[in-house]
């Protein structure tokens, strides 16, 4: 993707890189786009791109529902006695 690299450019050397730096630089960059943007970036993606772009969303957002779910039922009071 083209703002990947030119987000890479501008920043290397710039930031080491961590998950911190990388997500600063994310949220920076989607304060300032607007979802029009954001929609004809999506719809210009290669097909590769789009299906990792899709598979990385999948991922995330499972990831972070387990996570919860996990926290959830980890509470001793949540706890299912039969």
């Amino acid at each position: 993707m083209k703002l990947v690299d030119e987000l890479f450019e501008i920043y290397r050397g710039r930031l080491q890189g961590t998950e911190e730096d990388l997500d600063m630089i994310t949220l920076t960059v989607l304060e300032q786009l607007s979802q029009e943007e954001i929609l004809n970036m999506i719809k210009d993606l290669k097909e590769e791109e789009l299906a990792y772009f899709f598979r990385l969303y999948l991922f995330e957002a499972l990831k972070q529902k387990f996570d919860t779910n996990d926290t959830y039922h980890s509470l001793p009071n949540n706890r299912l006695y039969h």
